[in-house]
């Protein structure tokens, strides 16, 4: 795992060129960076959210997204971290697995110009990143407001990364979380819930609720909360 935030005193040792290895791009469709474009590595479930969903989310999230902290947990080409920020976000922490991709991502928020105290870029899994996250030297210091979980579909990435998030308390009942999948997961959100069932109880949460929720094309997509017993 390899820390990479934009504040960080150590930077990678050498840059990547975008021209040279962006497989595609794709466009911020709001705020202050409104149609400029991040760019993406060609890998293996990397898929960045259609403009169309993206727009459906930040109309979900209008009336919350301003100064809020927010994690990008597979974060890809970044563009729902950025399209975040670009909306007035406080601060964002990008999680991903691939080092191409989290140094294209360090590249993008230097070519937006984002101040480098509004966001990290971590290299790693979300699910072994989140778990490793300590009290004494924590990566996340508080709750987030708002959490993008957009995994490659396959591999179900959403059941440790939203178990690693309630263990170590960093979603409480005010945090808003979008969840990506082909498929609905109404089913196994009531499973994930009952094999945390002791964690929720002991933290007086009694599940997840939907709040919105769509479909595009073959992708479901929902924003949901944790609900206090």
């Amino acid at each position: 795992m390899k820390k990479t935030p934009a504040s960080s005193k150590t930077q990678p040792k050498k840059a990547i060129n975008p021209k040279q290895t962006a497989a595609g791009n794709v466009r911020i469709i709001g705020g202050q960076f409104k149609r400029r474009n991040v760019n993406f590595i060609d890998a293996d479930g990397l898929r960045p959210t259609p403009d169309r969903l993206r727009e459906t989310l930040f109309n979900w999230l209008l009336a919350d997204i301003h100064s809020a902290r927010v994690l990008d947990s597979c974060a890809g080409s970044g563009v729902l971290g950025f399209e975040a920020l670009s909306r007035g976000a406080a601060h964002c922490s990008f999680i991903e697995a691939n080092l191409a991709q989290s140094q294209m991502l360090l590249q993008s928020a230097e070519q937006l110009h984002i101040d480098v105290g509004s966001y990290q870029i971590l290299h790693g899994t979300a699910q072994q990143i989140l778990s490793q996250n300590q009290q004494s030297q924590p990566f996340f210091p508080q709750p987030f407001d708002i959490v993008f979980i957009d995994p490659p579909y396959a591999e179900e990435l959403w059941q440790p990364i939203l178990t690693a998030l309630i263990t170590k308390e960093l979603i409480t009942v005010e945090t808003l979380i979008y969840l990506e999948a082909d498929k609905d997961l109404s089913g196994q959100l009531d499973e994930l819930v009952l094999s945390l069932s002791d964690t929720l109880t002991a933290q007086r949460l009694s599940g997840f609720e939907c709040i919105k929720n769509t479909k595009v094309g073959q992708v479901v997509a929902g924003l949901y909360r944790l609900v206090s017993s």
